[in-house]
């Protein structure tokens, strides 16, 4: 199996090499420590499978994800990353991932994922999969009242009445500049904002999060039997 490693810090880089250089059948062709770094490598060796970080300088591990699989699909992709949220795990999925495994992951358990993502399998790591089923098994979160006007989809229900605020501006057209005139705040709250939108809607970009609203307006209401 050919591997890239896309992972911006050098010592967890090289131990993750250090320990597949020890296993059969598994060869570290390459490596990335930025976004475009991993889709370059993806172009030049087009490798089995690639361990992807999702933070990285520049493009994210997300981003690198979703570009590499649209032009190369059968190249696997296994996130290897601290962020354990359901958000981050989603997208990711979303995007063309075909596993999600947390750096703490003892060695055993890394190995076992990059055999199964490397034979096309998905898998997660435990905590992940426990987390998946805990979210499919828990009743849906009440639905706030009146937030920014769009309370009445439950797409929308995990947004603060701010993020909601400016997810209307985003529908709009405004940049972040207007939006922050608008709501009198400083255009880095609006940029956090404007993120913490983008991981709650699991969208990739302000472009996506407006076609989720401009749907939304086209869905219809749901009715109350009886």
């Amino acid at each position: 199996m050919r591997i890239v490693i896309a992972e911006d810090h050098p010592m967890f880089r090289n131990g993750v090499r250090s320990l597949l250089a020890t296993i059969d059948g598994m060869e570290v062709v390459g490596e990335a420590a930025t976004g475009e770094e991993a889709i370059a490598q993806a172009e030049k060796l087009l490798p089995d499978l690639i361990l992807m970080d999702i933070r990285m300088p520049g493009m994210n591990g997300i981003e690198a994800t979703q570009a590499i699989k649209e032009k190369y699909p059968s190249i696997n992709i296994l996130i290897l990353t601290m962020y354990r949220d359901d958000q981050s795990v989603f997208t990711a999925m979303r995007v063309g991932a075909k596993g999600y495994v947390l750096k703490d992951a003892d060695e055993e358990e890394l190995l076992q994922a990059i055999r199964m993502v490397g034979s096309g399998c998905a898998v997660f790591s435990t905590e992940i999969a426990e987390r998946m089923m805990h979210y499919f098994a828990a009743p849906p979160a009440p639905e706030p009242a009146g937030i920014g006007g769009l309370s009445a989809n439950p797409l929308f229900a995990e947004l603060t009445r701010r993020e909601a605020d400016i997810l209307q501006c985003i529908a709009g057209g405004e940049t972040n500049a207007q939006i922050a005139a608008r709501l009198h705040i400083s255009a880095k709250t609006v940029a956090n904002n404007v993120s913490n939108i983008l991981n709650k809607l699991q969208v990739l970009d302000r472009h996506e999060a407006r076609k989720l609203v401009e749907q939304s307006r086209t869905m219809p209401k749901p009715g109350r039997l009886g």
